[in-house]
């Protein structure tokens, strides 16, 4: 398949994407007896739409989002007469929370689904796989690293070899500390260059402690501004066997490994959104002439062209998995506690509450709803923030982009 074909059919999983999570909340407002005003996906010049009982639906010219627009979500909006009885801020607490949770909800569970289509239709990484440090190979380690990125020439056994580390070996520790795959011990070993590493070592039934001289050698290695640099590291001359860690799950087993991997996704997400404040000045350099970090942040315009590529490659499991993983972080970032995300509107809701819950304590009336007129220049800020940020990623996705390779 092409690669425009490709990324048409990912930027329609955006599209999909975005409706569903407007869709949580038009449902769960729909089941509380809220009225949705409108249903649009995308922003600006209306291109398509029509109304159906109280609802106008459509799609806007500009596929960025899209809104769903319950009457009364604050009390400053102007209501009819028949809207102002089924107005959303005069519901139970717990339902306005429901409404602004569903399309997070619906985020997380269409990731889920997407998951679990891999793990039945191609695989998973299986949580049962061995995926220890077994030595393939040993040899010298190279002395440096060429700016192309290939290694030096080098002779002899290596360090590894010389210590009496041989194929088949499983190396568990180093210096006491446990190391799971191969990643693990080259980062550990990398740590300690001209050093001793005292190697915990599986052969057979057997565990043996082999020490080890580190050496030292050049690599290239990022540093705090995303830039490659030669920095000295350690190696002992070893090369791993490459786990198999893919396993295609039958209907029922595949439940328990998608909800492990969803797991395990969850977790890198928020990682994810933790970095990603730091990230931002090396998108901004990669403007300008700047190496892009191929784990630095993509619009939609970016993984558009990423989710072509891999259509182009017939990289169907990525594909998804990357939908998947859009899905993880459109319903984590809308928790963030910050207006106008979900999660600033339930923290609103929450806010309600605790004031209530003291109010009563001193014997006082609930306060009513919370004045949104104060929440303005918060809102009017990180809007203008998320405005800024997403149109530098944009360009950056368009000027310098993130590829396969």
């Amino acid at each position: 398949m092409g690669f425009a074909v490709g990324a048409v059919l990912f930027a329609l999983g955006i599209c999909v994407t975005i409706a569903l999570h407007e869709w949580g909340h038009y449902t769960v407002a729909r089941w509380c007896g809220m009225r949705v005003r409108r249903y649009f996906i995308g922003f600006g010049p209306t291109v398509w739409s029509f109304e159906k009982g109280h609802t106008t639906y459509g799609l806007k010219a500009i596929p960025l989002g899209g809104f769903c627009d319950i009457a009364g979500m604050t009390a400053v909006d102007e209501l009819t007469e028949q809207e102002k009885p089924v107005a959303m801020y005069k519901k139970p607490a717990w339902q306005r929370v429901a409404v602004l949770a569903g399309g997070i909800a619906m985020n997380f569970l269409v990731g889920i689904v997407l998951l679990y289509v891999v793990a039945v239709g191609s695989g998973l990484p299986d949580p049962d796989a061995d995926i220890t440090a077994t030595v393939e190979q040993t040899s010298c380690p190279a002395p440096s690293q060429l700016p192309d990125g290939t290694l030096t020439t080098c002779s002899g056994p290596g360090p590894a070899a010389e210590a009496g580390i041989i194929p088949g070996d499983r190396i568990i520790e180093v210096n006491g500390q446990q190391v799971r795959y191969f990643g693990e011990l080259a980062e550990r070993i990398r740590e300690l260059p001209g050093q001793t590493a005292d190697l915990t070592v599986e052969r057979g039934e057997n565990t043996l402690h082999i020490d080890v001289a580190v050496a030292s050698v050049e690599r290239l290695v990022k540093n705090s501004s995303g830039e490659l640099e030669s920095t000295t590291v350690g190696a002992i001359g070893v090369r791993s066997e490459i786990p198999d860690i893919w396993r295609q799950f039958g209907p029922l087993e595949a439940i328990p490994a998608t909800g492990s991997f969803a797991g395990n996704m969850f977790v890198q997400t928020i990682h994810g959104l933790a970095g990603f404040p730091e990230k931002i000045p090396g998108v901004a350099k990669s403007i300008i002439g700047g190496e892009r970090d191929n784990e630095s942040p993509m619009s939609v315009v970016g993984a558009t062209r990423v989710g072509g590529e891999l259509a182009q490659r017939s990289q169907w499991a990525s594909f998804l998995l990357m939908l998947a993983s859009l899905n993880f972080f459109l319903g984590l970032f809308n928790v963030v506690p910050l207006p106008p995300l979900d999660g600033g509107h339930i923290a609103v809701v929450i806010y309600e509450k605790i004031r209530d819950f003291f109010r009563r304590l001193r014997g006082k009336q609930p306060g009513g709803p919370a004045d949104y007129m104060k929440l303005v220049p918060l809102t009017v800020a990180v809007t203008a923030v998320l405005v800024v940020v997403g149109v530098l990623i944009i360009i950056a996705d368009i000027v310098n982009p993130i590829t396969l390779g």
